[in-house]
């Protein structure tokens, strides 16, 4: 009898130890060491120190299915962990070149989901066996890596040509559904004239509204001008749209964000959102004129970065929009001299500039009513910031900056000096550093996200024996909590937050590299490796 997935580099790391005697570690020892070396140091650990009452699920409180989901993990009793998720492109090159962006992966309580190419595969939890792949009618373009409490995402699409882009489960309904769509549409413009009222964003050029002549409209196969709305439990396509005159939605120029009901997309020559739950337009700007909107950052609020006036000489605003309506509540002018703008939080409102050209300069923090706080320098190369991806989004792309309500988390880039590998919090008021939480001698720890008032940190192993880690820090007191200690892959790419994405979602830590690559020889020659799951033994 066997368990688990067939023999890989992962299974033959520190997370199969029972097919892992020729390694030179194993799960359980790499367990034990981390807790004798522990207590030979003097030090002890608090395995948990959440209330033994509280139930072990993380739960989201007072959110509607529509929120953007804010769980709260509690930590485990014990840190000792097992594979949880195991995915291997196998024979890769039948499907793709020598590598392939793969620009999504998320988890709920259910299952992970990983996006590659133009499929979404599903994987459940302790069984290594694909739940669900649903193939869409495009390779993925853009992602956010925001969901909602009851599972749900929103992915951009490339264009192709005759490919089904309908997202009823029942196509024998498409038409009646189409007629009903067009009835209700002439009812919302009728509606709309009468209001009187509209934002700026859902004017449209008397162009835009003559029919067009599709044999002269020729498919470009690279715009990403399809969204599509999926529910991550059971891979299905709820809704998916054309977005309008998004001819010049090319990646990584566009941006896809959620908040509180609404998906919103920007494109740098347009802008629109969509009702979560039909897939109804709301609002729209075909981005003419002398300001058009570059992208959105979602979650609590929904924020939009607007560019005005000549590309070599921008002038940036940052505006808080109303999801439903698309009117702004508030406009921050950012200076003239900055070159690009990355929207890092909705609320707290966060924005980092490059004053140069691409590296971040300086952090902003806005208040409540989008009145400027403080500014936080960043020196040249002495923190991780992430926000610059060529391929992958606009805007919202600072994932190794954790925003919580009263202060930012950064971690130094200084990896491998003695003295330099520690994540540092200011406060959002005052810009005031506020803490220094000091990781283990030459290993780097990144923020991943807020849990509650805790910040989530990552720290990979430094020698591949002593275990890798994801541990709780409270900002208050700066204690440290070990979260789950793991052993990992001899594989540099699934340690680096650049490379990879990291998630903790549901008492499981998961590492989905950004691209997929052909392993060229040995055992796994022609496997491509897709992502790796840990959770609680």
């Amino acid at each position: 009898m066997s368990y688990g997935p067939s023999p890989s580099p992962f299974t033959q790391s520190a997370l199969s130890a029972d097919r892992a005697n020729k390694k030179r570690r194993m799960r359980v020892l790499a367990v034990v060491l981390a807790v004798v070396l522990c207590l030979v140091g003097g030090v002890f650990w608090a395995v948990a120190d959440d209330d033994p009452e509280q139930p072990d699920k993380p739960t989201a409180a007072r959110q509607a299915p529509d929120d953007i989901r804010d769980t709260v993990e509690k930590t485990p009793r014990t840190p000792e962990s097992r594979l949880a998720v195991e995915y291997n492109e196998k024979e890769f090159k039948k499907r793709f070149k020598s590598t392939v962006y793969a620009p999504g992966a998320w988890a709920t309580d259910k299952n992970f989901v990983r996006g590659v190419g133009n499929t979404l595969k599903g994987f459940k939890f302790g069984t290594f066996e694909e739940d669900w792949s649903t193939e869409l009618s495009g390779p993925i373009c853009d992602t956010t890596r925001h969901v909602t409490v009851d599972g749900r995402t929103a992915v951009l699409l490339q264009e192709r040509p005759g490919k089904d882009t309908e997202g009823d489960a029942d196509k024998g309904k498409s038409k009646d559904k189409d007629k009903d769509k067009k009835s209700k549409s002439k009812k919302d413009k009728k509606d709309k004239k009468d209001k009187g009222k509209k934002s700026k964003r859902d004017k449209k050029s008397k162009e835009d509204k003559k029919p067009k002549d599709k044999d002269a409209e020729a498919v470009d196969e690279s715009s990403c001008s399809q969204l599509a709305f999926i529910d991550l439990n059971t891979g299905k396509k709820l809704w998916q749209v054309k977005l309008p005159d998004a001819k010049k939605a090319y990646a990584p120029n566009t941006n896809v964000t959620m908040t509180r009901g609404t998906v919103a997309v920007a494109w740098s020559y347009g802008s629109v959102a969509y009702d979560m739950k039909r897939g109804q337009q709301l609002w729209s700007s075909p981005g003419a004129g002398k300001c058009e909107d570059l992208g959105f950052a979602g979650g609590r609020d929904l924020l939009a970065l607007v560019r005005c006036g000549d590309e070599a000489d921008p002038q940036f605003k940052v505006q808080k929009v109303k999801p439903r309506t698309g009117k702004s509540e508030w406009t921050y002018k950012v200076a003239r001299g900055v070159q690009r703008v990355y929207l890092v939080s909705s609320e707290p409102a966060v924005l980092a500039v490059a004053a140069g050209d691409i590296a971040v300069t300086d952090l902003i923090t806005l208040d409540d009513k989008g009145d400027y706080q403080t500014t936080i320098d960043m020196p040249e190369d002495r923190f991780v910031d992430n926000c610059y991806k060529p391929l992958f989004g606009a805007v919202e792309t600072c994932d190794s900056i954790v925003v919580g309500r009263d202060q930012l988390f950064l971690a130094t880039a200084g990896a491998g000096l003695e003295d330099d590998d520690w994540i540092v919090s200011y406060d959002l008021r005052t810009g005031k550093t506020v803490k220094k939480f000091d990781s283990k001698p030459g290993r780097p720890m990144y923020p991943v996200r807020m849990s509650g008032d805790k910040l989530l940190a990552f720290r990979p192993s430094d020698d591949g024996i002593s275990p890798a880690a994801v541990v709780s820090l409270d900002p208050r007191t700066g204690k440290e909590t070990p979260y789950l200690l793991f052993g990992m892959p001899d594989r540099g790419i699934m340690e680096d937050p650049q490379k990879t994405e990291l998630i903790v979602e549901h008492g499981r830590v998961f590492f989905a590299p950004r691209e997929l690559t052909e392993e060229s020889g040995g055992p796994w020659k022609g496997m491509a490796f897709g992502a790796l799951g840990i959770e609680g033994a």
